[in-house]
């Protein structure tokens, strides 16, 4: 008998009135809100504007979600287009299934897109959102618990998971051995705890890291560490699993990706340290894009607000106003750059 165990919930979801609402959606949501909050924070100390990430944001979080649906869909393609297969559920995200490889390919397309088109340092913003991507994975794994899922094998370990048969979540008949049933009070490794703690202390260890050694790695330095650091605890977690998974030398496709993407995260974090460029040099050029995208918005907004009796008293010929001068360099406006000269001179920088 075991008197030690994580509970599990007794419920994944609760409705108001016709609206079913999932605890699997919620920690979805508030991972997201977590990530954003805290790379603004930290984008801001780099010279940059809150609304900034959140315009990266927008165009990220949704593809991310839509690149993490894909990925399960790949991966698990039985499930939806099988014998038993329901293809409708491939929209139906609130039932699980969201796979991390897809989520962060297209997501960063996406930032990487917008980043471009703005031309914000993408160097700088993979480093920005490096922790903040750890501890949004912790928090979603949360959802793994409220739907009893995807957790290890059986375990006596005083943490071990015991399930709540009676609750509605999809994963409390997962099987056990060799696809016979668990005896009851079965104790499983928790593997959501695993990987939440390991986030935890990744998120932690990277801001240090950039604390630390600011002024040795280059830009894009930290988001290599970020997929060092989480492709190591997956490859380990991910073999303690034993929900479904299509195997590849009898090893799990996610562990094979893991290490692989391991790999390929070494080689990134040496070309960086090898071609990229400083930190503070980006960090000055992303504080002139700033400058000059808040003179922008100022000016907008003071032209709406300008009224219109000044409008009507400025010369219809010269759209200058009575008392204005004909040369210009008695304000000095002959002596400041331009908007265009300055976003050149920050892209150089």
């Amino acid at each position: 008998m075991n008197l030690a165990y994580i509970p599990s919930p007794s419920i994944s979801e609760f409705t108001i009135g016709p609206l079913t609402i999932h605890f699997y959606a919620l920690t979805m949501l508030l991972a997201i809100v977590v990530a954003v909050w805290i790379a603004t924070v930290r984008w801001k100390k780099l010279g940059g504007i809150g609304d900034q990430i959140l315009d990266i944001a927008i165009c990220a979080v949704p593809a991310g979600i839509i690149g993490a649906r894909i990925y399960h869909i790949i991966t698990t393609p039985e499930r939806f287009f099988g014998p038993t297969g329901d293809w409708v559920d491939m929209f139906r995200i609130w039932n699980g299934g969201l796979g991390i490889w897809g989520a962060v390919l297209l997501g960063s397309l996406a930032a990487w897109g917008w980043c471009r088109h703005r031309h914000y340092p993408m160097a700088l913003l993979s480093d920005t959102i490096a922790p903040a991507l750890l501890v949004a994975q912790a928090i979603g794994r949360l959802g793994n618990w409220f739907n009893q899922e995807l957790y290890g094998a059986p375990t006596t370990l005083p943490w071990g998971l015991k399930l709540n048969v009676t609750g509605t979540a999809i994963g409390s008949g997962e099987l056990c051995y060799d696809g016979s049933s668990c005896p009851t009070g079965t104790l499983f490794q928790p593997t959501f705890l695993y990987e939440m703690i390991w986030n935890l202390i990744g998120a932690t260890l990277i801001l240090w890291i950039g604390r630390k050694a600011a002024r040795v790695l280059k830009a894009g330095s930290l988001f290599t560490i970020y997929v060092m650091w989480y492709t190591a605890g997956r490859t380990w977690i991910e073999m303690l699993r034993i929900d479904f998974a299509h195997e590849f030398l009898g090893v799990r496709i996610n562990v094979w990706v893991s290490m692989v993407v391991f790999i390929l995260g070494v080689f990134a974090f040496i070309l960086v340290q090898r071609y990229g460029k400083p930190t503070a040099l980006l960090s000055e050029k992303l504080r002139a894009i700033s400058e000059l995208e808040a003179r922008e918005q100022a000016d907008s907004t003071s032209t709406q607000a300008q009224p219109r009796g000044d409008a009507a008293d400025a010369d219809p010929v010269t759209n200058q106003g009575e008392d204005s001068e004909d040369d210009g360099s008695a304000s000095g406006e002959q002596e400041r750059p331009s908007d265009e000269e300055s976003l050149h001179r920050g892209e150089k920088a």
